[in-house]
């Protein structure tokens, strides 16, 4: 396996070096992915690079899929109009305060409006 010397200031790499671009665009035809690993071992060599090529989906999109996607865009979007509205800071912010202790409770602002969003949408959108 290749051993990666980073340059003076740059400890470690994580995510994609670079991505395949769109069709007809001039930009690379692999990934260069860079990882590097933070649990304990023996090698201290823990940072690794990986070449992807370019992958075609094979199958189309599901319904299941885009009703997945759908729920996600409209959560997301709930989000984002919650999180800057001011009819809902006060109470929210209290709301999260008395569950964020709790056993099950949500950790962050941020993942306490989703699981609201996401349980109001879920009620006006019930799968049969």
């Amino acid at each position: 396996m290749a051993k990666v010397e980073w340059s003076a200031g740059i400890d470690s790499v994580s995510g994609a070096l670079s991505k395949p671009g769109k069709n007809g665009q001039h930009r690379c035809a692999k990934m260069l992915l860079g990882t590097h690993r933070v649990a304990e071992t023996e090698n201290p060599n823990c940072n690794r690079v990986y070449l992807r090529k370019k992958v075609t989906r094979s199958t189309p999109v599901t319904t299941k899929e885009m009703r997945i996607r759908v729920r996600f865009a409209a959560v997301a979007a709930a989000v984002a109009a919650r999180k800057d509205s001011l009819e809902y800071a006060s109470s929210d912010q209290a709301a999260f305060l008395a569950q964020k202790d709790s056993a099950n409770g949500k950790k962050t602002m941020k993942s306490y409006l989703w699981s609201v969003c996401a349980a109001a949408y879920d009620a006006e959108h019930p799968q049969g």
